[in-house]
């Protein structure tokens, strides 16, 4: 790319990989968008440092969403030659997430009680970066109920925001700020 601006999508359509074109609301497009401002919200989450061992976690995290991006971003009408440059999720990401989780929840203290969204810096924000990828998520289903989807990129999307909320609870913890617990009002 020579520039930022190709003016290309100024009447409200965009390009899909493989060179299909669709009005900039459709549900793919609404996907893959979803799908960006997740990775952007787990970037400021790692911007708020949450420690190390949790930021290369979520280091191939955002590249691994970056590859679902573009598989959403590929239609299944898209020629086999454009197609077949797009990484697909594999059963192995969703794997290696739920060996994170259980890596992370096995350091914390058992969960007894609803958890707020907060903490410390870091935790709160992977707390928001969580409910984007929940958001996300509800895209993605959406999209699935009209145009086929990779099923093991759904699993992925579902296990991310579990992991995000196990990194949450473990930035809290190794801060020693803890939980913040939910007390119904009454």
């Amino acid at each position: 790319m020579t520039r930022i601006y190709t003016r290309s999508g100024d009447g409200g359509d965009t390009g899909l990989f493989g060179g299909q074109r669709v009005r900039k609301d459709d549900l793919r497009v609404r996907a893959y968008g979803a799908v960006d401002e997740a990775n952007a919200s787990i970037g400021a989450a790692r911007a708020a440092a949450p420690g190390p061992e949790i930021d290369a976690v979520l280091a191939r995290v955002q590249h691994h969403l970056f590859d679902l991006g573009a598989e959403l971003a590929t239609p299944p009408a898209a020629p086999q030659a454009a197609a077949a440059h797009v990484p697909r999720v594999a059963p192995e990401w969703v794997a290696a997430l739920e060996r994170d989780i259980d890596r992370f929840e096995d350091a914390l203290p058992p969960l007894r009680a609803f958890i707020l969204p907060g903490g410390t810096p870091g935790a709160a924000a992977l707390h928001v970066a969580r409910t984007v990828v929940r958001r996300a998520e509800r895209d993605i289903v959406t999209l699935a109920a009209a145009s086929p989807v990779n099923p093991d990129l759904i699993k992925f999307i579902n296990r991310l925001s579990d992991l995000l909320f196990v990194l949450a609870r473990a930035a809290n913890h190794r801060t020693g700020a803890g939980d913040v617990t939910w007390s119904p009002t009454r």
